[in-house]
């Protein structure tokens, strides 16, 4: 397993491949509430893809957010590979560029399933209140550093 930062289209366009089959397909979100402007290119916020071997299996990305934050967003992993420490190699990866880019923690909005593993990580529920984010229960999370 490998993960990189995306630089290319077509690399981009395996990120968005992925993100299609978790949120589109697997969990019904809207396609038009999927894509946005940090997806227009490769350089619009900073993608993550992990790869085993050449295929693409799990995705995410990071964008500057307020005070120092990194606000991370659309972590995705597809379903045969979860459960197989591939998120934390993404998640982890995403951590270390974003303190290499002065960031002083993190802040994301987890979906309510997947809130343990964001958890194990080290990250804690800002107020433990619950939001719909495409008709989808979410918490918001972070992570500060020392």
């Amino acid at each position: 397993m490998n993960c990189i930062r995306v630089a290319t289209e077509e690399e981009l366009g395996e990120v968005l491949e992925i993100r299609r089959k978790v949120f589109v397909e697997e969990q019904g979100v809207p396609a038009d509430l999927e894509w946005d402007e940090f997806d227009a290119s490769p350089d619009s916020c900073r993608h993550f893809l992990v790869r085993d071997g050449r295929s693409p299996v799990a995705a995410g990305r990071w964008r500057p957010y307020e005070e120092g934050l990194a606000k991370f967003q659309r972590i995705a992993v597809l379903a045969p590979w979860r459960g197989k420490s591939v998120g934390r190699l993404l998640m982890n990866e995403m951590e270390r560029d974003a303190r290499e880019r002065g960031c002083s923690g993190v802040v994301l909005d987890a979906q309510r399933t997947a809130e343990p593993f964001y958890r194990k990580l080290g990250y804690r529920a800002q107020t433990g209140e619950t939001f719909l984010d495409a008709g989808i229960p979410h918490v918001r999370m972070d992570k500060i550093w020392d």
